[in-house]
């Protein structure tokens, strides 16, 4: 098994034919993910990589069946096509866009609330289940089924880590890049609370960066409820408070926020944290080992 996305999932791709919808709507179809229909209002009829083009969402879910979108439109127009998204009866909502107002954010939250839609993003790199469905800008290839599921704050340093896993012949189940922006849909403690009732992901690795507390909370939600091995990372340990480093999220801000913070808290609910990306495999190995 694996979460979120497997071979059942069909997608429509908002902004299909723009120049990186229509991109990374060929490289998911070439991947093997289902992608039934594209969204770019006015343009219905066309085609994008064979993939039929609609005027809106609820099109592609009426005529094609879509189960999951994925967005990729800009930044003052994601906040509408997340929530056409939701009303249209897409189950799982990827927002790929970067730049989203965080203001426009905190409404499309409390829209989103009141439904069943699951948001993943913004500024996400989105999802892998690998040998199923990629849904995102994930590089494929450096991914390899398996019992490990990772879930990361930071996009290239999941691919570092996916990588060496991979390398090390520790495949993945499903590979979940949250998104670094202040305001986001989806967040650890949701990602644990799916892997621990999976009955493929055996282990799982925690990616994290500087800013907030959500590292912090995932550390006391793994104590209390999760009981599958964890290992993890935290990005940003020299970073200077007040200082921006990367994305919107990863800033210090009020003394609170510090790589030293969070690693604490993990290391305080008996998760290993890894010195450097490449030594999540040998903590994720003793980790299975010991099972």
């Amino acid at each position: 098994m694996s979460i979120l996305v497997d071979g059942n999932t069909k997608l429509v791709v908002q902004g299909i034919t723009g120049r990186d919808g229509a991109f990374h709507a060929g490289q998911m179809k070439q991947y093997g993910t289902r992608v039934v229909a594209g969204v770019t209002p006015g343009k219905g009829g066309q085609e994008v990589h064979g993939i039929p083009v609609y005027n809106t969402v609820e099109e592609a879910v009426e005529k094609e069946g879509a189960n999951t979108s994925i967005i990729y439109v800009p930044g003052a127009f994601a906040p509408d096509a997340i929530c056409e998204a939701a009303d249209a009866g897409c189950g799982l909502i990827v927002c790929i866009t970067e730049g989203v107002p965080t203001r426009d954010m905190i409404t499309v939250m409390q829209y989103l609330s009141a439904g069943q839609a699951r948001l993943l993003g913004p500024n996400s790199p989105g999802l892998i289940s690998p040998g199923q469905s990629k849904v995102g800008i994930l590089p494929g290839e450096i991914f390899q089924p398996g019992p490990v599921g990772v879930v990361s704050r930071s996009g290239t340093l999941t691919y570092e880590v996916a990588y060496q896993l991979s390398q090390a012949g520790l495949g993945q189940s499903t590979v979940i890049g949250l998104g670094g922006d202040p305001i986001i849909g989806t967040r650890f403690i949701d990602v644990l609370e799916l892997f621990e009732a999976d009955p493929q992901t055996r282990a799982m690795v925690l990616i994290g960066e500087i800013g907030g507390t959500d590292e912090e909370e995932a550390a006391e939600y793994i104590a209390q409820q999760v009981t599958k091995p964890v290992a993890a990372f935290i990005a940003g340990l020299t970073a200077p408070p007040g200082k921006r480093m990367g994305h919107a999220g990863a800033i210090i801000s009020g003394g609170s926020g510090t790589a030293e913070d969070k690693i604490a808290a993990l290391e305080g609910a008996g998760i290993p944290v890894a010195a450097r990306p490449v030594d999540i495999v040998d903590l994720i190995r003793d980790r299975l080992d010991g099972e």
